[in-house]
Order: C-alpha cells, then structure tokens, then sequence
C-alpha cells in the first residue's frame, strides 16, 4: 500500500497544471463574445462594403452607361453615393457639375459606423443637395430589427424637412461570403421584412431598398411583395434600368455607373428636383 502512495501523488501532483489550463481556457471560451461569421483569407475587411460592391463584382464591369442622356432621362436628377472610400468628397465641385442629391453609407451590420459619415452627410445638405443616408445589410451576423435600430441610432433616421431623404436599405451580394448569407429565399424576405418594418415603425417612412434583379431573384425568389410601399434604387451598369425585381413597375433611382469611384457611385432619380423634393418631404 505504501508504495503504491508516492506514485498515486506524484500522478495527482503533475496533473494540476493541466487541469488548471483546461478549466483557464473554459472559462475564456465562455466570457469571450461570439465571433462574427469567418471570412475567407482574400475576402474584403469587415465594414469596407460599399454599395454596389456585389454588382460591380458580380452583375457588372462598372462602365454603365456615358451616352448622351436621351429621352426620358432628361427629366432625371443626378445624384451620388458615397462611403469611406471616398474620404473628405469635395461637395462644391459636384454640386457645381449638376449633382443634386446624395446617399452616405452610415452603416454596415451593428459593427461598424462610417467614420466620414459627418463629412459627407452634412457636407452635401451645406452645398445645397437633398441627402440621405445608407445601410449595408449583413443578414448573417444581426436580424433585421437590429441592424434598423443601429442604422437609425447612427444617422439613418428622417425628418420632414424636404433635405432629407428616406434610409436606405443596401442588400446585395454578400462580400464577405455565401451571395445569399446562408439564408433561405423565405428567410432572407423575413429578414428584410422585419428590418423594413422596425425602420417604419421608428421614423414614420418606409425605407427604400437598393437591391440589383438579378441578386433579389436569386436571393429572395424574385419576392413580390414590397413594391407597394418601398420604393426601389435598382443597380444597373448599362444604357437602362432593363427588367425589374417583381412587384415593381417603375424605379425611384437608378444607380447607372461605378466608374467615379473617387467622388463617388453616380445614379438618377426618376423625376425632376422638384419631384425629388417632394419625395424628401414624403
């Protein structure tokens, strides 16, 4: 029995240290906050998605359309979007070159704010265009309610003051991984459904949705049923809008290019500026 002793302690003895890292690594394993969705090694950095992002990379070269504006179009008001990636934007110049309203990425997830958003946001309303600003959906790291309560409590709300346009829901191709975000076509249109409505529930406006056709159909199964209360910014890299998601028969704005990536994405509003005016003021 005795000299069975020493080997049962010196067994117990040289087991405490792993015991005690185990339980060290449980104990961080627990209190560590759960990690957003992994990203390949040559996806892009979290928060650096812009609008158009997906189309460039997926439905478009870009080039859009630079022919004369022709009929219809005539009667449409130039804007802009603009993110981080165009820093401080020299909103004289674009005012003086006929740019008369524009979109600034707010937000993206509930991770991360744009930090020129007071720059672009107020810089464009001081020139005198009518502004708005955007949110970049992330369907797989927060449900809807909660990316609309950060994009509102970040600079996404509206006021009906005329210069100030509706939020913008951005959902597109996902930069950051599965075009879809892992979701179901039926769970993707609940996910947008419940971001829509704590969005109108909170500021009085429905949101619009940017969205490209052929994403939403790939993604949503070409969903129906928000046409009649949000208006639609359809991307579209080419001479027109071309065939819209269902549920839609006209655009409210068209994001028609990708090639000013210094001062910007260019886009229409499809009306005059009074029209456009008027659409601020809701």
């Amino acid at each position: 029995m005795d000299s069975v002793r020493p080997s049962i302690r010196l067994h117990r003895s040289r087991s405490r240290p792993a015991v005690t890292a185990a339980l060290t690594g449980l104990i961080l394993s627990l209190s560590t906050p759960a990690a957003l969705p992994a990203s390949a090694p040559d996806t892009p950095e979290r928060g650096s998605a812009y609008m158009g992002m997906g189309v460039l990379a997926h439905d478009g070269d870009g080039t859009g359309s630079d022919a004369p504006v022709t009929g219809s179009r005539v009667t449409q008001t130039e804007g802009v979007d603009v993110s981080s990636h165009q820093g401080d934007v020299d909103w004289p110049t674009l005012w003086s070159s006929g740019t008369r309203w524009a979109y600034t990425k707010g937000t993206e997830g509930t991770y991360y704010t744009n930090p020129y958003f007071a720059q672009q946001y107020d810089g464009s309303y001081d020139v005198g265009m009518i502004r708005g600003a955007y949110h970049f959906a992330t369907p797989d790291t927060t449900g809807g309610a909660a990316q609309a309560d950060y994009f509102v409590d970040h600079g996404g709300g509206w006021s009906k003051d005329g210069k100030t346009l509706p939020g913008v829901l951005d959902i597109e191709w996902n930069p950051y991984g599965d075009a879809c975000y892992g979701k179901t076509k039926s769970q993707m249109v609940g996910w947008i459904r419940d971001f829509l409505d704590r969005y109108k529930s909170r500021t009085g406006r429905d949101a619009v949705i940017y969205t490209a056709t052929s994403w939403w159909t790939q993604c949503t199964g070409d969903h129906a049923g928000f046409g009649a209360t949000n208006p639609l910014w359809i991307a579209r890299y080419a001479a027109t809008a071309g065939t819209l998601p269902s549920g839609w028969s006209t655009y409210t704005m068209w994001q028609y290019t990708s090639t000013g990536k210094t001062v910007g994405d260019h886009d229409r509003f499809n009306g005059s500026e009074s029209q456009l005016r008027d659409f601020a003021t809701g």
